[in-house]
């Protein structure tokens, strides 16, 4: 689902401490109302990730990938448009290393899904928050959580990681190491920059690094309209849309009940691939899908108590 994740399923220290400032003095939404935002938030995600799959034939993945980032970052600096000058040279620094782990993300998932069912791709790749959670909360209990995700893991690639394609399953472990790297920039951004003016210099960043790739990839195939259209589809449902609820959310519960209810990613994802894309997976996957989501759930909760 790689894609532009403001809020995460790991949620830092840094984020806890800033969320009473941020709620002081905005409306208390119910639960409910915050958790069907943080779900729509997830549709929107996974299935833009779908239509995206669905769009390789066109342009290609890292076409795809580097059209969704280009269209993102004038999304998000229209909408922010952040302060450039100003800013310290360890600032500078912090936001090219945001931009390029956020780049690669992206072109490692979106590798993979060329592959592997979208369902088993976010699996994977939420396995980066699930160890970043586990390391950070430094408690017993979180490693019986990853020892339950290592068995939906083992369950998911029984057979071996070559039933499902082990270069896919790579690109998505390597996905999974980038996200937890996001994470960690995305906590300090927030603490150097005001609003979302660090995301959307780092998705600048991003769609810069990823511009010659794609360019080389599917050449002039990115500035067909149609293309055109559909990648901009991509980006709204990707990152403009899920962004915008995401930050209306956390107005309305706090970031651990938010990160719990995000771990359902792999659950969506599964819906998304089987109705986009028709993709159907065994039952057994579906456990392991299941073993991994409350496993990561879980390592959230204990990682916020």
């Amino acid at each position: 689902m790689s894609s532009v994740r403001p809020a995460t399923i790991a949620a830092s220290s840094s984020s806890a401490r800033a969320w009473p400032r941020v709620r002081r003095g905005l409306p208390y939404g119910s639960q409910g109302v915050g958790i069907g935002l943080v779900l729509g938030g997830l549709l929107s995600q996974e299935f833009g990730a779908a239509v995206a799959t669905s769009l390789f034939p066109r342009a290609g993945a890292a076409g795809i990938v580097t059209l969704r980032l280009v269209l993102s970052a004038a999304l998000l600096l229209a909408v922010c448009r952040p302060r450039v000058r100003g800013h310290r040279r360890a600032d500078w620094v912090l936001v090219v290393g945001f931009g390029a782990s956020l780049a690669g993300m992206n072109f490692l998932f979106y590798q993979s899904i060329t592959r592997i069912p979208l369902g088993a791709a976010v699996t994977f790749e939420v396995l980066g928050p699930l160890v970043l959670s586990v390391v950070l909360a430094r408690r017993a209990a979180s490693w019986l959580w990853a020892g339950l995700a290592l068995a939906g893991v083992a369950l998911l690639s029984r057979g071996g990681f070559g039933r499902l394609d082990a270069a896919g399953v790579a690109f998505a472990l390597g996905a999974a190491a980038l996200w937890a790297a996001y994470i960690l920039m995305s906590a300090r951004a927030g603490g150097r920059f005001p609003g979302a003016d660090g995301l959307a210099l780092a998705m600048a960043v991003a769609a810069a690094l990823s511009l010659p790739v794609g360019v080389a990839d599917a050449g002039g195939a990115l500035l067909d309209p149609v293309t055109l259209g559909l990648g901009m589809v991509v980006a709204v449902l990707s990152s403009a849309f899920p962004y915008s609820l995401e930050l209306l959310a956390l107005r309305c519960v706090t970031p651990s009940v938010f990160g719990v209810v995000s771990t359902l990613a792999p659950v969506v994802a599964v819906a998304a691939g089987y109705l986009v894309l028709g993709q159907v997976l065994a039952l057994v996957d579906i456990v392991a899908i299941a073993l991994v989501v409350a496993a990561t759930a879980g390592a959230v909760r204990t990682a916020w108590r």
